[in-house]
């Protein structure tokens, strides 16, 4: 990126929070998606509802958690129910948007976070991941989502390693409605160098967005397939000082947003890729 005022988590969190609207039920995780909707809530969706898994509905965030069941999640909540009675709630359709982080994601908006096969099977694969938790129940039942991950051309493969969460499966215009999965699917890929989105008709996912300073060449080398471009290619307004202020002050002890790995643009999966395949020799 041209402009070192800021890391690529920052940009990263500033995107996403632009694909919130007022008034949305947004189920969101700890961590960057989570400074995402607290900078939403302070500049156009004032009334954007966020949920935890732990139960918490509507808190009213000024700074990050670091755990779901911290007792500062529930700050301001409208309600405190069970992680039981909000993941029924997503299956019955009651959520707009919701954000996902991936090991790997395909053409089609498939999400993997099981594990990273390379050469090998499942039984030994080249990295064991952390696996679903909620993200099959969020990419099957909520309205869209959102994905966040660093661009990567292991992460961005033609085809998903293993389908974990899904997207628009083989793209098929009714592949999701056969499967019985409510939700619409993936409207966005947010990463560390560009904005991403989906074909209406092909399903199929298109560069729309670059970042400030980089090449739209060094984006496609590190994609697994033929990229599609957009017609009318944008390129991303450098943060504002307004902005930036708002994702600082959301995370004011710089433990999410001003690590080391938060500058490369890191989730804990990240980490958790980069330390396994280290310490495997793989």
């Amino acid at each position: 990126m041209g402009d070192k005022r800021y890391s690529a988590s920052e940009l990263m969190a500033i995107t996403t929070a632009k694909e919130f609207k007022d008034w949305e039920v947004a189920f969101v995780g700890i961590g960057i998606p989570l400074v995402a909707g607290i900078t939403a809530k302070r500049f156009h969706a004032p009334n954007l509802n966020i949920v935890y898994e732990s139960g918490c509905i509507g808190p009213q965030k000024y700074r990050v958690d670091f755990n779901v069941g911290d007792s500062s999640a529930a700050d301001g909540a409208l309600c405190l129910t069970s992680e039981w009675r909000v993941f029924s709630d997503m299956q019955c359709g009651y959520y707009d948007v919701g954000v996902l982080g991936a090991a790997q994601v395909d053409k089609y908006g498939n999400l993997n976070t099981t594990a990273i096969l390379g050469e090998q099977d499942y039984q030994s694969p080249k990295v064991r991941l952390p696996g679903s938790g909620g993200g099959n129940d969020i990419g099957s039942n909520i309205g869209r989502v959102v994905v966040m991950l660093r661009l990567e051309p292991l992460r961005f493969a033609e085809k998903v390693d293993y389908l974990t969460t899904p997207g628009f499966l083989d793209g098929s215009p009714d592949a999701r409605k056969k499967a019985g999965l409510l939700g619409s699917g993936p409207v966005a890929v947010v990463t560390d160098k560009a904005l991403f989105r989906f074909d209406p008709q092909t399903h199929e996912m298109y560069l729309d967005t670059v970042y400030p300073g980089v090449d739209v060449g060094e984006i496609k080398a590190l994609v697994g397939w033929d990229l599609k471009i957009a017609p009318q290619l944008k390129t991303a307004s450098e943060p504002t000082e307004e902005e930036l202020a708002a994702v600082r002050a959301a995370d004011p002890a710089n433990l999410i947003m001003g690590g080391a790995a938060a500058r490369k643009g890191l989730s804990g999966l990240d980490e958790y890729i980069e330390i396994t395949v280290k310490n495997s020799g793989k």
